[in-house]
This record gives C-alpha cells, structure tokens and sequence, in this order.
C-alpha cells in the first residue's frame, strides 16, 4: 500500500517538480569568441576594399559632374563664337585663368569643389562637333591621385 505522501511524491516527479536542471553556460567559451573574432576580420578584409574603392571614385565623380558642365559650356562657346576662335581661345589652356571662365559664364567658385579646384581641369581639344575633351589632375592634398580625361565621347580615359 501506498502512502499518501508517496503519492505526491510520485505526483510531482510525473510533472518535473523535482528535475534537476542541467547546468546552463553562463557565458561564451574561448573558442566561440575566437571564431567570431576570426569571421569579423574576414567581413573586414573583404569589406575595407570595396569601400575605399567606393570612395575613390565617390571623389572623381565630382571631377565627372565639373568636366560636364564644362562640356556644355564649350558647346555654347563654340555655338557663339565658331569652331575655330574656340580652339583658339580654350585650347590648351587651365581653367583658372578667370577671364576663360568669364568666357564660358562661369563664376569665381562654380568649379571650387571639395576634391579639384579650377586650376584642374584643361581643355585638351575641340573636335568638329564641338566636343572638348578636358584632362583632370588633382592638385589638392585630399583629392584622389592621378589624371583622368573626359574624351569627345564622354567617357573617362
């Protein structure tokens, strides 16, 4: 015969009342810590690349946007003036000359950027349908290193 207290007893371990828990980690090992350590460097290596060739091109892109604006500019020019005194008067010549971006409407600081300055920008060449191609050198200690030129086409070379 079953006493009483035996059956709550039996009652409670049917229901888990006297479980013992197993032991629970309270914290991370050395090993986990490592690989998460190792997989961030991995992210990180993969990633500052991509990044700083981002930026890179984040800072010509301003170079872009000028040597546009300056296209168009030299279009007018041209349209205004004829093919062959804007050859003459823009050839070969830097932009910080302030009487040449007079000529092509421009004001003191519409080609001061963050990155290239008007001294930066050189009209190279006009072709007959009016298209100038413009070579950009940076000068300015933040600026990205190296030259670039905008073709008759609009693409960089």
């Amino acid at each position: 015969m079953i006493n009483h207290y035996s059956r709550k007893s039996a009652h409670r371990l049917k229901i888990g009342l006297f479980k013992q828990k197993p032991h629970e980690p309270r914290g991370f090992t050395l090993i986990e810590l490592v690989v998460v350590i190792l997989i961030v460097a991995v992210l990180a290596s993969v990633a500052i690349p991509i990044i700083t060739g981002r930026i890179f091109e984040a800072k010509w892109s301003e170079a872009n946007a000028a040597a546009g604006t300056i296209r168009i500019a030299v279009s007018t020019y041209v349209a205004c003036n004829g093919l062959e005194d804007a050859r003459t008067d823009l050839v070969n010549k830097s932009l910080d000359d302030t009487n040449i971006q007079a000529a092509l409407g421009f004001d003191e600081f519409d080609l001061v950027g963050t990155y290239f300055v008007p001294g930066d920008y050189t009209i190279t060449e006009i072709d007959d349908y009016s298209h100038a191609v413009i070579e950009v050198e940076a000068s300015l200690d933040n600026a990205p290193e190296g030259t670039k030129t905008l073709g008759a086409d609009g693409s960089w070379e």
